[in-house]
């Protein structure tokens, strides 16, 4: 679960993790009043579950499309500005007048980015914080390392861009130190961020006590990720973080009622909200047009790269897991049946603990309560097989059966061209 910069740096703060004063606003006036308590020079910052927010750019609704080509295109000519034209989703204001009349050009509109995919993402609030004379740009971040089993702590002087583009085009630019869950961090750690990113003195200890809080917070709040992209060092000193991103492992949120209030389902999927609300639990929306309902993550990766190898695109990524109740293969049929793209579904089951009948059952009751329109292509293997036929042949459905996964993704790419 993403939460928004805003209500990171409200956790942050509460962890001891130094931020710029600042407070959210939901339009213009507030945004001015906010720029009026903390003296008048801000920065308002649109509030989207997406990065590249000051090179995004601010467009109708109906523009989101276009505008989004172009910046794939040629971003340099198209990319948002902080002051300019080219309206950004980070503005600078030097006036609290300016500031609500830059909250004015964001909130309402919809932010473009190279993150946020052609659909683009609707602002609804702004953060207003003070700014910060920045004489240095870091990068400081916790993820999870899943091979180690730790917390793994990377840190960068190349701050304030893409770590991922730091990491192709300089690994070596990339401070990489993993903490042990058994000691929690230790002070060696900040001394040896400290020494990659060129601090000393005061500075080396604020980034030690930044890190140390930072480090708290991921594993206190079960985050998989706890980045400042920059963690800026200010022209008097000061260690601070400029943005923040925090994410927390959906799995862990029944130990976290007040992180999980934080939740912002208008910045999720749509049918990835519907698909949890109805207990589907294993579902990614993707870009193309056949949907796919498998048993298994395993066999799921390997049906949609089945699909792509037979020259087509998986709509979505679906693990229906062990099934016993053939309601949650209608459910699962639901959610992909409400996405416009999806031409065809494939169902790839591979019974073991998963029985075969259950899923005909499913697909079976679909069909009656909600009179699928799509091509459904049917792989099915494994436990109780024979029962699920005779299930499937009373019922009389019009399904496409094949023997193998490669026939079944042919066969499935063929019913969405047709």
């Amino acid at each position: 679960m993403k939460v928004h910069e805003y209500q990171a740096k409200e956790l942050f703060a509460r962890y001891g993790v130094e931020v710029p004063r600042g407070r959210v606003a939901a339009t213009p006036a507030e945004a001015r009043a906010i720029a009026e308590e903390l003296g008048g020079k801000v920065v308002v910052k649109a509030q989207i579950h997406a990065g590249g927010r000051g090179k995004g750019r601010l467009v109708a609704e109906d523009g989101t499309a276009a505008m989004f080509a172009r910046l794939t295109a040629d971003a340099a000519a198209h990319e948002g500005q902080v002051r300019g034209e080219r309206v950004g989703g980070v503005r600078l204001a030097d006036t609290p007048a300016e500031a609500e009349r830059e909250a004015a050009s964001i909130l309402g509109h919809h932010l473009v980015s190279i993150q946020t995919g052609p659909e683009g993402r609707r602002v609804q609030r702004v953060l207003v914080e003070e700014q910060s004379a920045v004489a240095r740009e870091l990068y400081l971040a916790i993820i999870v390392d899943g091979a180690r089993g730790t917390p793994l702590i990377m840190a960068s002087t190349e701050g304030g861009q893409e770590i991922e583009a730091v990491a192709a085009r300089d690994p070596d630019a990339i401070a990489r130190l993993a903490v042990n869950p058994a000691t929690g961090y230790e002070p060696y750690i900040g001394r040896t961020l400290a020494a990659r990113l060129g601090l000393a003195g005061e500075q080396a200890a604020a980034l030690g006590k930044l890190a140390a809080n930072l480090c708290r917070a991921a594993v206190e709040s079960d985050a998989s990720l706890a980045e400042i992209n920059p963690l800026a060092v200010t022209a008097d000193g000061r260690v601070l973080a400029l943005d923040a991103k925090f994410t927390i492992d959906d799995n862990a949120l029944f130990r976290h009622e007040d992180l999980a209030a934080l939740r912002d389902r208008d910045e999720e999927d749509r049918l990835e909200v519907l698909a949890a609300e109805l207990g589907v639990a294993n579902f990614i929306k993707l870009d193309g047009d056949i949907g796919c309902i498998v048993n298994g993550a395993g066999l799921a990766m390997a049906t949609m790269d089945t699909i792509k190898l037979a020259g087509g695109e998986p709509a979505n990524f679906l693990d229906i897991g062990t099934v016993n109740d053939p309601s949650r293969v209608v459910n699962a049929i639901r959610v992909i049946s409400e996405d416009p793209s999806v031409k065809a579904i494939l169902v790839n089951i591979f019974g073991g603990m998963a029985r075969v009948d259950v899923i005909a059952q499913g697909v079976i009751d679909a069909e009656r309560e909600l009179g699928l329109k799509l091509p459904v292509v049917m792989r099915l293997v494994g436990t109780n097989l024979a029962e699920g036929e005779r299930l499937l042949a009373e019922a009389g459905l019009d399904v496409i059966r094949a023997e193998s996964l490669g026939e079944a993704a042919a066969k499935a790419v063929a019913a969405a061209r047709a």
